[in-house]
């Protein structure tokens, strides 16, 4: 049986990769842990997690073909727990750096029901800023 602790890195082909960068590291907080420019892929360490950034004109990305348009994108959403959690510190932070902010809410996550804010990076893709559960739901499935 295979048993998931933990989301390990999530991979964004990005159209303009220094923009999305900044992005990540100057707004949402992330920091460069390793790059690899003669293949076009920049690794971003958020928490536990990494961000991968592969440029689509560089020799990773052009394996995965068009690049994210407004027909489609290549994912749904990017979810990050934040730590310490304030959403109008938050929401002052994001509209300081003009990021388009989509619906604030309480949603589901890995660790129960909880505050989340969902916002748009340069390119168009869902990133939910996840704050803490009101209580934990980590379940354990036995058989009897």
């Amino acid at each position: 049986m295979i048993r998931i602790g933990e989301i390990d890195h999530v991979v964004l082909r990005a159209i303009d990769i220094v923009v999305m960068q900044r992005f990540y590291c100057d707004v949402l907080g992330c920091r460069e842990e390793r790059r690899q420019d003669e293949i076009g892929l920049v690794q971003l360490r958020a928490g536990a997690s990494l961000i991968d950034l592969v440029a689509v004109d560089g020799k990773l990305g052009r394996h995965g073909g068009a690049a994210p348009g407004k027909a489609g994108h290549n994912m749904d959403h990017l979810c990050l727990r934040v730590e310490d959690y304030d959403e109008a510190a938050i929401l002052v932070h994001l509209k300081v750096h003009g990021v388009r902010v989509g619906e604030l809410g309480s949603r589901y996550g890995a660790q129960g029901e909880g505050p989340s804010i969902y916002l748009y990076d340069p390119q168009g893709n869902m990133v939910e800023l996840k704050g803490p559960a009101a209580r934990v739901a980590i379940t354990s499935h036995r058989s009897p």
